[in-house]
């Protein structure tokens, strides 16, 4: 019993011996074989060379350049509205009367003594011509004249005050009162904005102050007209800086001749630089960001340890600079002409084979618009 326990013992033995000797040679034959990457697919586009003219961006509301709700100057019950709501109307033009029925009447009677008063006063200077008078008299009928000329001159006033008229051309607003309503002094009745020509009202940081200079265009866009851009001009800048936010108050001057754009609409302004020299633009997806540096990768010919040549990438570290939309500029690291991969990077090593496919390509649109914002 013992012998053929002895005996299947060794017959084990010896077949893993011969096993063990079989692998150990295939790990030797494999070890002596060249290994091979696999080549990693991406797509590649050519660096080109662009001159981008620097923009300063910031966030800008619309205010009018002349615009304000016509108040009432006087008490009273509105009688007549000549204004439509959001109606075109042009300097003098009347848009509400509130009842002056009493003044009227008060200015009959008034213009009734300024008559009488007249009368006095040209007799009172026959008179003393004659010296039937004397000059006191005369000084006295003098005085009820001009007292009775400034009362139906203040009464015209009054009256005139409650007939409601346009200050400027402008665009009424929707009226804030009713036909019959009582208002009083100060009351808003209806706004007026001047919509020809608009001011963009924006801030910027105190360290681009020195960037900044009367006449330079900005460009204005607004969400209501998305596939729209309104060149404008900068009109002023702010003498001081705001101590809380180190931002200073800069405005623009922006034609508006469509009527198009609104007063206290939300808008993102660029104020465009002079041109700073020609940059290597690629799409952004093509940088490789690193702790350690950002990077590129460059596809050329490469030679293998065996000499043969292969399509392979090579890392370039290279300095980004500005960006716009899906493109970023590149201050060095890569030529003109060379390609670069841009999509597949986050994969790739220095010195991989790699296969070009360039039947889709990521996107690189200076002014994207994405359709879920």
């Amino acid at each position: 019993m013992l012998k053929k326990f002895i005996g299947t013992l060794l017959v084990f033995a010896v077949l893993a011996v011969g096993l063990g000797a079989i692998k150990v040679a295939q790990i030797q034959e494999m070890s002596a074989q060249p290994h091979v990457m696999p080549a990693s697919a991406v797509s590649t586009c050519e660096a080109r060379l662009e001159s981008w003219r620097p923009v300063i961006s910031s966030i800008a509301t619309l205010a009018p350049v002349q615009g304000v709700t016509i108040s009432a100057d006087a008490d009273g019950p509105v009688v007549r509205i000549l204004v439509e709501n959001g109606a075109s109307v042009h300097a003098g033009d009347l848009l509400m009367e509130i009842d002056s029925a009493v003044e009227h009447a008060q200015l009959q009677a008034a213009e009734a003594q300024l008559v009488l008063a007249r009368l006095n006063a040209r007799r009172a200077t026959d008179l003393l011509a004659r010296n039937t008078i004397s000059q006191s008299d005369l000084d006295q009928a003098t005085a009820q004249l001009n007292q009775a000329e400034g009362s139906v001159a203040a009464l015209k006033a009054t009256i005139e005050k409650k007939a409601v008229r346009a200050p400027f051309d402008g665009r009424a607003g929707i009226r804030l009162v009713n036909l019959g309503q009582f208002v009083s002094r100060g009351q808003a009745l209806v706004p007026l904005q001047k919509l020809d020509s608009l001011y963009v009202n924006f801030k910027i940081p105190q360290r681009l102050l020195s960037e900044l200079s009367l006449g330079q265009k900005v460009a204005v866009a607004v969400d209501a007209f998305r596939k729209s851009s309104f060149e404008g001009t900068v009109t002023a800048i702010d003498s001081e800086v705001d101590a809380t936010t180190r931002n200073f108050s800069v405005q623009a001057l922006l034609a508006n001749p469509k009527e198009e754009l609104r007063p206290g609409m939300f808008a993102q302004v660029e104020v465009q630089l002079p041109a700073n020299g020609e940059h290597i633009v690629l799409p952004a997806t093509a940088i490789a960001y690193a702790p350690y540096g950002n990077s590129v990768f460059i596809v050329e010919k490469i030679k293998g340890t065996d000499g043969a040549e292969f399509t392979g990438v090579r890392q370039q570290f290279v300095t980004v600079g500005a960006t716009r939309g899906d493109l970023i500029a590149l201050s060095s690291g890569v030529k003109p002409g060379e390609s670069v991969v841009t999509s597949g990077v986050f994969k790739l090593r220095n010195g991989m084979p790699v296969q070009v496919n360039n039947a889709v390509q990521p996107t690189s649109d200076p002014s994207p618009t994405p359709a879920n914002t």
